[in-house]
């Protein structure tokens, strides 16, 4: 992935802008928006969340592509992807192009990675309700506020302190505006490759940066038959993989890895933290 060089201007806080939604209807288990007809979902959203029919349009649309590409495997997911609003977390210049299919830069070095390959990440790591879930990586916000339509246990660390910054902001900007569920969001700034340690064990750990081993202190924090979803390779050619935590009767502990895209390189920004000075 290309880690574009941009103004100082361009990293501009995305919470300054106001959100485009004032929610009438708070989330809550039973809420289900229309899944298969896009003008009954725009109607529906627009009397229910209060959002703006433009982008509800293309996320309808890009959502029918992430049907046919099989990146969402359940209902739940499919919910959870239709009632982010993936606008909220792209820098203003780039609302427009939320739902395009490819990555968009959101400063400080970083960015969002396309929808089709959240949501596979997403259907990959199985999420039930009340799993405890932690995520390496927390970026432009986008991939948290997604997993909160699927649980309520959420925790984030975000190695770069401004952009840490800048998406808890965003976050209790929208929970003002009536998006409630991402208050089950914790964030801290840290090195994600040592994990949240205090609040260990989790049953699923999603990473949204990418390394070349999978992380000893990650799968130490894994609960049993836990699933982790985690970018592993070189620079720039990793490959998604699916890492389940087996423990036999012997209690050892067995990894069984599977790569959710069937081998093809997803590049990602490079984890960064301290353990690049290890060894």
């Amino acid at each position: 992935m290309d880690r574009r060089d941009f103004l100082v201007g361009a990293t501009a806080s995305l919470a300054s802008f106001p959100a485009f939604a004032d929610v009438p209807k708070s989330f809550r288990p039973g809420l289900w928006p229309p899944l298969d007809e896009r003008n009954a979902f725009v109607a529906w959203m627009q009397a229910n969340r209060g959002e703006d029919p433009l982008y509800l349009g293309q996320r309808f649309e890009r959502y029918q592509e992430l049907l046919s590409l099989q990146d969402l495997w359940t209902r739940a997911e499919r919910r959870a992807f239709l009632l982010t609003p993936r606008e909220e977390f792209v820098r203003p210049i780039d609302r427009d192009q939320a739902y395009a299919g490819h990555y968009l830069d959101i400063g400080f070095g970083m960015s969002i990675t396309p929808p089709g390959t959240m949501g596979r990440m997403t259907s990959a790591i199985a999420i039930r309700p009340g799993d405890k879930v932690l995520e390496i990586g927390t970026g432009s916000g986008y991939q948290s506020a997604l997993l909160s339509y699927l649980t309520q246990k959420l925790w984030s660390i975000e190695i770069v302190p401004g952009l840490a910054s800048r998406t808890r902001a965003l976050y209790d900007r929208l929970i003002e505006q009536g998006y409630r569920e991402y208050a089950a969001i914790a964030t801290r700034t840290g090195d994600g490759y040592y994990g949240w340690e205090s609040e260990a064990p989790f049953d699923k750990i999603i990473a949204t940066c990418g390394i070349d081993h999978i992380p000893p202190p990650l799968l130490q924090q894994l609960k049993p038959n836990g699933i982790m979803v985690i970018p592993v390779g070189p620079p720039g050619a990793q490959h998604i993989l699916k890492v389940v935590k087996k423990t036999g009767e012997d209690h050892a502990i067995r990894v069984e890895r599977s790569d959710i895209f069937g081998g093809k390189i997803i590049p990602f920004v490079p984890l960064s933290g301290g353990h690049q000075d290890e060894g």
